[in-house]
């Protein structure tokens, strides 16, 4: 089934692909009038998420986001189909590192840099990175369960040098490299839900308190790596810009989970300035009121 699903899947995304971006957009606004007024996808989950986060909104403020929501997770859909074939050249128009001069100086530290960032505006597009810095990539990610699909992912990411290791080859991979004198940059998406667990960390985010990844934190601290954020902003339709910023490149200085809440306070400070550009459809806020330590007070 997993092969014929791709069988089927890929010719279509790779046709999506190859269309000017004129020609994307306009599928992109039918592709949102299906999944928001006939499927309604997730719609349930995104309410609840918003109604969760913002419980001063009204309700047409509430739907006004949703609506904004939707037509930008179409927009990045078709984004990511784009991704399969787009140029370097095209990439670097509509993906821009805002102070490429503090990387720069980042990387002369002769450390590895471990960059935090959020499902916020784009993170498919931040492969573009690559063509600002001469370390090799690593990506952090979730296997998928299609493994030729897993397989096109992997793919598309080594077109622009970069490697996708799956959460549990992550620290022997960074921890090779670095016995090896090999430093480089690792991608990280910290800011969704781990499984529960009783070590797990609880900490806020946008004002619930929830469980936290802290992987990033610990490997940076454990191996002495610069930690930084990837500020993501949509310009406009197609467009976004980057923005570098320094956590700190002496982690082992900062409390435990220090480091991650700021990174946490760093992706809040996104949502509140445009709600839309977060992906409203994952279940982040589930584990709430669970915190084992709470609940035995």
């Amino acid at each position: 089934m997993h092969l014929l699903a791709y069988i089927i899947v890929y010719p279509l995304l790779w046709i999506i692909s190859i269309l000017p971006f004129r020609i994307l957009y306009l599928i992109s606004d039918m592709v949102y009038v299906l999944v928001y007024y006939i499927i309604g996808y997730r719609k349930k989950v995104i309410t609840e998420n918003l109604k969760l986060v913002f419980p001063e909104k009204s309700e047409k403020d509430i739907f006004a986001i949703r609506k904004k929501f939707y037509k930008h997770l179409c927009d990045m859909f078709l984004e990511m189909a784009k991704t399969i074939t787009i140029s370097r050249e095209a990439l670097q128009k509509r993906f821009i590192l805002k102070n490429p001069e503090v990387f720069k100086k980042v990387e002369k530290s002769d450390k590895s840099i471990l960059l935090m960032f959020g499902h916020y505006a784009s993170w498919e597009w931040v492969v573009e990175l690559q063509n600002q810095t001469s370390l090799p990539g690593f990506g952090v990610y979730k296997k998928l369960n299609n493994k030729y699909f897993d397989r096109l992912v992997r793919k598309i990411r080594a077109r622009y040098n970069t490697t996708l290791i799956s959460t549990k080859e992550t620290i022997n991979v960074i921890t090779n490299n670095e016995a090896k004198g090999l430093k480089s940059i690792m991608a990280f998406l910290s800011d969704q839900s781990p499984k529960l667990s009783k070590d797990v960390y609880w900490g806020e985010f946008m004002g619930i308190e929830v469980p936290c990844f802290t992987g990033a934190e610990r490997i940076a601290k454990k191996l002495d790596l610069t930690i930084a954020y990837l500020k993501v902003n949509k310009v406009k339709r197609g467009y976004y810009e980057s923005e570098f910023i320094l956590l700190s490149e002496n982690p082992k200085e900062f409390k435990d989970y220090e480091l991650t809440d700021m990174f946490l306070r760093e992706v809040e400070k996104q949502i509140y300035e445009a709600p839309e550009y977060y992906f409203w459809t994952h279940k982040r806020w589930k584990h709430r009121g669970k915190n084992p330590k709470i609940q035995l007070k």
